[in-house]
């Protein structure tokens, strides 16, 4: 039998130059295409392994978010829009319900048919218009006919029969407002009562005289009160009083 060679053990030098062999082997030109190789490896990895979709989503979401807002905001606009016509729709319908006012708008008003005149007084055969007049317990006989302005009350002038100025004037007054004042003649028979109930009694029958004499003065003799009959009167004693309502000391005891 034929003895083999025994392998010997290897030293820690032969280890360390095996290393640095193989070291330069990796470092050799044969080498260079695979290194050349895991860059564009590395590239196609890279552009295969998509990339993080955190920001995109964050872009999205906030447009998305701003659209949101924005939505919201609108939404509270239509809202606060619809809210506004609601209100001018509850004013129109309110405004529509209200009648309209005429004041200072320049429409036409209609006239008030009045009624007809109720004459009191009358004429007699030779055209001198009468009327009576009454105030309290006095009562005034009065005609006019056209004239130059004579006054004769009782067979006296004015002046003599009225002493009291504001008397004057008020029997004045009908004729002043009819413009007829200088322009008729007038005679009164006046009684009863005082200076007063006379004074009211003759402006009453004056009136009464002159709406007889020309319809057409009614109205401005209604307006101002010269045909309205002032039945205010002096209220009479009872029995047991004093006086209409003074009565005596009562005592309980």
């Amino acid at each position: 039998m034929t003895d083999q060679p025994k392998a010997s053990p290897e030293t820690p030098e032969e280890s360390q130059s095996e290393e640095v062999v193989a070291e330069t082997t990796a470092d050799t030109p044969a080498d260079v295409p695979a290194a050349d190789t895991e860059p564009a490896e590395a590239e196609s990895a890279a552009a295969e392994i998509p990339e993080p979709a955190e920001p995109q989503a964050a872009e999205s979401e906030q447009p998305g978010e701003t659209a949101a807002v924005d939505d919201a905001e609108t939404g509270e606009t239509e809202t606060v829009a619809e809210a506004a016509e609601t209100e001018t729709g509850e004013t129109d319908a309110i405004e529509g319900d209200a009648p309209e006012l005429t004041l200072g708008s320049g429409a036409a008003v209609e006239p008030v048919e009045r009624p007809a005149p109720l004459i009191r007084g009358k004429i007699d055969k030779f055209g001198v218009a009468m009327g009576t007049g009454r105030r309290k317990t006095s009562v005034a006989r009065v005609r006019i006919k056209t004239g130059t302005g004579q006054f004769s009350v009782n067979g006296r002038s004015l002046d003599e029969y009225f002493c009291i100025e504001r008397d004057r004037k008020m029997v004045e007054a009908p004729l002043q407002t009819t413009e007829t004042y200088g322009k008729v003649d007038v005679w009164v028979r006046v009684g009863g009562g005082g200076t007063t109930g006379q004074t009211g009694a003759v402006v009453l029958g004056i009136a009464r005289a002159l709406q007889a004499m020309d319809p057409a003065l009614h109205y401005t003799l209604a307006d101002n009160g010269y045909l309205t009959r002032d039945g205010r009167m002096v209220e009479r004693k009872k029995y047991g009083y004093k006086k209409a309502r003074k009565s005596f000391q009562f005592s309980k005891r």
